[in-house]
């Protein structure tokens, strides 16, 4: 009998040993390898990106959590810890990920609408769908290896987004724009992940006012137009007009005249270029922007003329 007793307890511990060794492999399969649970960022977080597009050359900025008290206490404000690279940020209009984001998704605003970029948890065949550069997503996880989670959106456009979050920087590792014909208009790649960020931060609330570009390959072109600033339609008059200039002459009788001038017919800006001469990828402000601005240029010969207007109302915080 007690050879009996004793063959039972055996058989009892080896099948709980089985038991756990079961729970184990089963708790492998759902752990963080397979599913991505949303980060809790701190105040001072900070990361370091470069920002390639097409028409500019690349600009490398660096992201900092400013605030986690935004929208009632349920939003990040994600900064930028340059005044000078916030203005560019606001005017050239290539980073969607600043300002406020969701504490529940990361969720980034557009139009006054957090847009689901990221659908935490994170899991492996997971679709779907968000607004992003006013167009419509079709987002799919299509890989989860370690700590990176890709995704690849889709739109009816034919345009496509991939992108990956990766758990050790709790941010994107890379993020890419291609449209529908091939063309990256975006690329954000990380750089590196610092210690608690401490010093003055800044986000610049950008609006669009007036966007073009003009190329002369012989006949003048004279150009004539108008555009009119009115305030933020949330948060009232803009601190200033950012703007950023690209102006490039040939050779021969190649020159550039600009000039904007205000409602009262004040110069808020000129420049003139000759043969040979160029300005590429200036920035600049025009403060207390109101009412209506009367753009005239005159270009000659083999030039090229590009500018972009936006409102701008700057916040700043020091960590």
């Amino acid at each position: 009998m007690d050879k009996v007793i004793s063959f039972v307890m055996v058989i009892l511990f080896f099948s709980t040993m089985l038991s756990g060794c079961t729970a184990l492999e089963n708790n492998t399969n759902s752990n963080s390898d397979n599913v991505i649970d949303v980060p809790t960022w701190e105040i001072g977080e900070n990361w370091l990106y470069t920002f390639t597009t097409p028409e500019y050359s690349d600009d490398t900025a660096k992201l900092v959590v400013a605030s986690d008290n935004e929208e009632e206490g349920t939003a990040y404000m994600l900064t930028i810890s340059s005044l000078t690279e916030a203005r560019r940020h606001a005017v050239l209009n290539h980073n969607p990920f600043l300002g406020r984001m969701t504490h529940s998704d990361l969720s980034t605003y557009e139009n006054g609408v957090p847009q689901l970029v990221m659908d935490f948890p994170l899991e492996l065949s997971k679709s779907w769908t968000y607004t992003l550069f006013d167009m419509e997503w079709n987002a799919n996880v299509i890989s989860i290896n370690q700590n990176i989670a890709v995704i690849q959106a889709s739109s009816d456009e034919g345009s496509k987004l991939v992108y990956s979050y990766d758990t050790e920087i709790e941010f994107f590792r890379m993020f890419t724009w291609t449209d529908n014909e091939n063309i990256e208009q975006l690329k954000m790649i990380f750089v590196e992940k610092g210690d608690i960020y401490s010093g003055d931060v800044y986000f610049v609330r950008g609006g669009d006012l007036y966007s073009n570009t003009w190329q002369s390959n012989g006949p003048d072109i004279e150009i004539e137009d108008s555009f009119l600033v009115s305030n933020h339609p949330n948060d009232g008059e803009w601190d200033e007009m950012i703007y950023f200039l690209d102006a490039e002459c040939g050779s021969g009788s190649s020159s550039i005249t600009l000039t904007l001038r205000d409602h009262l017919s004040a110069t808020a800006l000129f420049r003139a270029y000759g043969p040979g001469s160029s300005e590429l990828g200036t920035l600049g402000t025009i403060p207390y922007p109101t009412e209506e601005y009367t753009l005239t240029a005159t270009l000659t010969g083999d030039s090229m003329l590009r500018l972009i207007f936006a409102g701008g109302i700057t916040q700043s915080w020091t960590l």
